[in-house]
């Protein structure tokens, strides 16, 4: 339900490229018309050469202001000729099989640069965005360490947007694993977001490639606004996908069927607490 007055929707989505493992592409724009969000973060935007971003797209279709970052260069991958009914192939993982190849902080084997799906995808970059419709006071690009196992650089993009007439603090962000060194990032986050929103209310939201109880470990005290399983998308076991807030209460929330991404979107209506 779209809220109205001191309450605000918002939202978190994994776009995954805008493409199953395939190659084949699916409707973002229409998905985001029905989420339907006030502020929305799309992870994994892809901005084709030339051309405009999943992100723009969405925020020229759905009157959006977009702050965009890109994070990686690479491929990404056309249509499979021999598709099959599942989102990719079965539990198949392989580099060469991937439908999103990003190589500008880690070079590929030659293996992989020589092989046909490779040489066949397109060039483009690969980012985060924060889409808003709420007024915005001010916006900040916070870069992250390098993780030097990891095959993008991070960041977060941290804007003030007004509620009410009151400024609430709202956070997009895309975490790398636990196993590339992302304990390092949310340590620095939360840190980072004490520094920029002070005593305000705060949002926090992407995909965080963690679960809930160790990202309370690191971050402190932040409230998890959805509770679901939302990854794989076709048949999910785990949650990766969380709206963490500060100061906010939260009126109703859940987790988006099925998306044509890997990650199943996560939304909530939240409201200024003593309101």
């Amino acid at each position: 339900m779209p809220a109205a007055g001191n309450e605000f929707v918002a939202a978190s989505y994994n776009v995954h490229a805008g493409i199953d493992g395939w190659g084949r592409p699916h409707d973002v724009v229409g998905l985001c018309r029905q989420i339907d969000a006030d502020v929305l973060v799309l992870q994994e935007s892809w901005k084709p050469e030339g051309r405009d971003s999943l992100a723009q797209e969405v925020g020229g279709a759905l009157g959006y202001r977009v702050t965009e970052v890109p994070l990686a260069h690479g491929r990404r991958a056309q249509p499979h000729a021999h598709p099959t009914g599942r989102w990719m192939r079965r539990l198949d993982w392989r580099t060469t099989s991937h439908a999103i190849f990003l190589d500008s902080e880690r070079s590929f084997p030659e293996r992989v640069v020589d092989s046909p799906r490779f040489q066949g995808a397109d060039p483009g970059s690969w980012g985060i965005a924060v889409l808003s419709r709420l007024p915005i006071a001010q916006t900040e690009v916070i870069a992250l360490q390098r993780l030097r196992r990891d095959r993008a650089n991070r960041a977060v993009v941290a804007m003030s947007v007004e509620v009410d007439g009151q400024p609430v603090g709202f956070a997009g962000t895309h975490m790398s694993h636990l196993s590339h060194g992302s304990a390092l990032h949310f340590r620095a986050v939360a840190r980072m977001l004490d520094g920029v929103f002070g005593n305000e209310p705060v949002v926090l939201a992407g995909d965080m490639n963690l679960w809930g109880p160790p990202i309370h470990a690191l971050l402190g005290q932040w409230h998890r606004a959805v509770k679901g399983k939302t990854w794989p998308a076709w048949r999910p076991h785990s949650q990766l996908d969380h709206l963490l807030v500060r100061g906010l209460a939260v009126r109703d929330s859940g987790v988006w069927p099925e998306s044509g991404s890997d990650h199943r979107p996560v939304w909530a209506r939240l409201a200024l607490e003593g309101h």
